[in-house]
C-alpha cells in the first residue's frame, strides 16, 4: 500500500484499538472518574514518535509523560503536535511533555524540508513497478529518477498515468521522470487476449485492462471447451460478471483494436444477465469490438455484447440472434450509461422491453443504429428498433429493420419517457396500441425532436407515423413520410396527441403519408385533447376513416389548433376539426406560412438549405420543409 494510505490506516487502526481498550477498561472500572487514562500517539509519513512511541498507553491520572518526535531522515523535519493538545508544554517542540487529566489523540506531524517532493507510484493488476519500486518516495526538486515497469506473465505494458507531464515517455515501461513537485502515477498493465482461454481469464481480474489481440472463433483454442453448444454442459459460455449474487460486474476495460469475437453460444433460458458480458459495472468500459454470428439465449437482461451495463459501452457491434424475456437488445439488455457510434444486425425475439440495440435504456444512446427485425413473441410491451424503453436520451441514432410487438412499438424507441433527438427509422413497424414509426408510446415530460420516419406503420389503436400516443410529450421539428393503418385515434404524425398533467404540444411538424383507419382519423393528429395544442404544422397525405375525420386533426377535444394546415386537394379530405383547408397551390406558397408568422425562409432548389430558419420552401414548387432534414 501507499505510504500515505499506510498513515491513514495506522491512524485508523489505533483509534479503533483505544475506543475498544476504553470500553474494555471502563468495564474494569477504569473509567473518566477513576485513576487512569488513555493516551494515543501516531505519526505521519517523515518520522515517528520515539518516546513513548507511537502506540497506545494508559498512565495515571496528572502523570507527565515526555514525548519525543524525530524525522526519519534528514529531508524531513517535525512541524507539531496535532489533536488534544491543550496539556503539551510546547506544540511546536519535539521534546516536550504532556500531563494526563483525561483521555488524549495526539499526533506528531512532519513534513518535507523546502525543494523536496513526494513521488507516490503504484501500479493496476498484471504486474508491477520495480524501479524504485511502489509505495510513497522523497526527492530532491530536479531530482530524475528512473522508472522501471515489469508485466505479469499474459499481460503488457500499457502507459503510465497520473501526474505524467514530467515523464519522458509515457507509453515506455522503462522510462524517467523528472521531480519539479510532488507526483502521484500508476503503471498500468493489460492482460493480451489470444484465445478463448485468455477470454475467460478477464473473470479473475474483474477490474483489470484488457487488450484483444487478434480474431477468436470457433477454430481458436479453447472454443470447444467454453463457448461452443457443448461447452458447460450445452450452456455454452459463462457471462463474465455477476452470474451470481456477490461476484461483481466488470469494472475494467476491454479494448478490442477492432477485432471480433465470433461464434459464442450460450443457451442459458432461465437465467438472468447474459451476454458476453454478463454485467459492466460502473466505471467498466468495452470498445472497439465485434461480436458476430452469435447466439444467445437468456431470461432478463440479455444482450449480445453486455447483458446489463453501467459501464460505457463505444464503438462496438453485434451480429446474429439474441433470445430473452424481458429487457433484451441485439448489443445491451440494459444500460444506464453510455453507448456510442455501435450497431446491431442481430434479430431479436422475447417478451417485454426488447431494443435492436438496447432493451432498456437510462443513460445515452447516440451516433448508433439497427439493422435486424425486433419481434416481442408474446405480443408485449416496449419494443423498439433501436431502444424497447428508453427513459434516458437517444440521439443521431436510427433503425431500418422492422419492428413488432403489442404496446407500445416504435420505429427507434418502443416507450419513451426521456428524450429523442435526430433520430429515424425506416423499416414497417407492427402493434396493437400506442404504435408509432419513431416512437410507439412517448409520455411523463418526455420529448421527441428533430425526427423524421418513412416506413408503414399498422395498429389498432394509438397509432401514429411519428408517434403513436403523445402523453404530456413535446413533439417538434419532425415529419412523416409513410404510411399509416390503424383503428382508432390514427394520424399521419401522431395518433392521439393528449395534455393531462402538462401541456403536449406538436409544433413544426409535417406529414405527407397516406392515413387508413376507422375513427378519430387525421392527416396529421388522430385526436387532440384536453391541454393538447397543435401550431406551425401541416399534412398533405390523403386520409380515410369512418367516423370523426379530418384533412388535419380528426378529433380535437378540449385541444388547440393554430397556425396549421392541410392540402385539401391530395388529402381528399375538405374538414378538419382544427386548422386551415388550402389548395395545393397555396400550400407551396410561402405568403400562406409567412402570414401565419411561420419561421420561414424561400430558398432556391438542388437541396439549398437555409439553417437560420426552421422551415424552408422553394417557393411556388415545393411544401415547406424543415431545414435540417436530409
Amino acid at each position: 500500500m501507499l505510504g500515505k494510505l499506510n498513515c491513514y490506516l495506522k491512524r485508523l487502526g489505533i483509534l479503533l484499538i483505544t475506543a475498544a481498550l476504553i470500553a474494555g477498561m471502563a468495564g474494569c472500572g477504569f473509567t473518566d472518574g477513576g485513576d487512569y487514562y488513555i493516551l494515543s500517539i501516531a505519526s505521519t509519513y517523515g518520522g515517528s514518535v520515539t518516546t513513548p512511541g507511537d502506540s497506545e498507553f494508559w498512565y495515571a491520572a496528572n502523570t507527565t509523560v515526555e514525548l519525543a518526535a524525530e524525522s526519519d531522515d534528514d529531508h524531513h523535519q517535525f512541524v507539531n503536535w496535532a489533536g488534544d493538545v491543550s496539556n503539551i508544554a510546547d506544540v511546536y517542540a519535539p521534546a516536550t511533555n504532556i500531563t494526563m487529566n483525561d483521555h488524549y489523540f495526539i499526533t506528531a506531524n512532519f513534513e518535507l524540508d523546502e525543494g523536496w517532493y513526494y513521488l507516490t507510484i503504484d501500479s493496476t493488476y498484471g504486474g508491477s513497478v520495480t524501479e524504485p519500486g511502489e509505495g510513497y518516495f522523497a526527492y530532491a526538486a530536479n531530482t530524475t529518477i528512473d522508472l522501471v515497469a515489469e508485466p505479469d506473465e499474459h499481460y503488457n505494458f500499457v502507459n503510465w498515468t497520473g501526474n505524467v507531464d514530467t515523464i519522458a515517455d509515457v507509453d515506455a515501461a522503462a522510462t524517467n521522470i523528472t521531480m519539479f513537485d510532488s507526483y502521484c502515477i500508476t503503471a498500468n498493465f493489460c492482460l493480451e487476449i489470444w484465445d478463448w482461454y485468455d477470454l475467460n481469464a478477464i473473470r479473475n481480474t474483474l477490474a483489470g485492462n484488457c487488450i484483444l489481440m487478434n480474431d477468436l472463433d470457433s477454430t481458436t483454442a479453447g472454443y470447444k471447451e467454453l463457448a461452443s453448444t457443448t461447452a458447460n454442459q450445452g450452456k455454452g459460455w459463462q457471462p463474465i460478471g455477476f452470474v451470481s449474487p456477490g461476484n461483481d460486474g466488470f469494472t475494467g476495460t476491454l479494448d478490442g483494436q477492432g477485432y471480433e469475437i465470433s461464434d459464442l453460444f450460450i443457451n442459458r433460458p432461465d437465467e438472468n444477465y447474459v451476454g458476453l458480458f454478463g454485467e459492466v459495472s460502473v466505471g467498466g468500459i468495452v470498445q472497439n469490438i465485434g461480436v458476430t454470428s452469435i447466439t444467445i439465449t437468456g431470461y432478463n437482461y440479455v444482450g449480445g455484447l453486455v447483458g446489463y451495463s453501467s459501464g460505457t459501452v463505444s464503438n462496438s457491434y453485434s451480429t446474429g440472434s439474441v433470445t430473452g424475456n424481458a429487457f433484451v437488445g441485439g448489443l445491451l439488455g440494459y444500460s444506464f450509461d453510455t453507448v456510442s457510434e455501435s450497431y446491431s444486425t442481430v434479430t431479436v425475439n422475447g417478451g417485454d422491453t426488447l431494443g435492436g440495440l438496447v432493451g432498456r435504456n437510462k443513460g445515452t444512446v447516440s451516433d448508433s443504429y439497427s439493422t435486424g427485425s425486433v419481434t416481442s413473441v408474446t405480443g408485449n410491451n416496449g419494443v423498439g428498433g433501436v431502444v424497447g424503453w428508453n427513459s434516458g436520451n437517444v440521439s443521431y441514432s436510427y433503425s431500418i429493420g422492422d419492428v413488432s410487438g403489442g404496446w407500445g412499438v416504435g420505429g427507434v424507441a418502443g416507450s419513451n419517457f426521456g428524450n429523442v433527438g435526430y433520430s429515424y427509422s425506416t423499416g414497417s413497424v407492427t402493434g396493437d396500441k400506442w404504435v408509432g414509426g419513431v416512437v410507439g408510446d412517448s409520455s411523463s415530460g418526455s420529448t421527441v425532436s428533430n425526427s423524421y420516419s418513412s416506413g408503414s406503420v399498422y395498429g389498432s389503436i394509438y397509432v401514429g407515423g411519428l408517434v403513436g400516443q403523445s402523453y404530456d410529450c413535446t413533439v417538434s421539428n419532425s415529419y412523416f413520410t409513410g404510411s399509416v393503418t390503424g383503428g382508432d385515434h390514427a394520424g399521419g404524425l401522431v395518433g392521439r396527441n393528449v395534455g393531462w398533467n402538462y401541456d403536449s404540444t406538436v409544433s413544426n411538424c409535417y406529414s405527407t403519408g397516406s392515413v387508413t383507419g376507422n375513427e378519430r382519423v387525421g392527416g396529421l393528429v388522430g385526436s387532440n385533447w384536453h391541454s393538447a395544442t397543435v401550431s406551425n404544422s401541416y399534412s398533405t397525405g390523403s386520409v380515410t376513416g369512418n367516423n370523426m375525420v379530418g384533412g388535419l386533426v380528426g378529433q380535437n377535444y378540449e385541444g388547440t389548433v393554430s397556425n396549421s394546415f392541410w392540402d385539401i386537394e391530395t388529402s381528399g379530405q375538405a374538414t378538419s376539426d382544427g386548422g386551415a383547408g388550402k389548395t395545393t397551390a397555396e400550400m407551396k406558397d410561402i405568403t400562406t406560412f409567412s402570414g401565419a408568422t411561420w419561421d420561414i425562409v424561400a430558398v432556391g432548389g438542388s437541396g439549398e438549405r437555409n439553417p437560420a430558419y426552421i422551415w424552408n420552401i422553394v417557393d411556388d414548387e415545393t411544401y415547406p420543409f424543415l431545414s435540417w432534414q436530409p
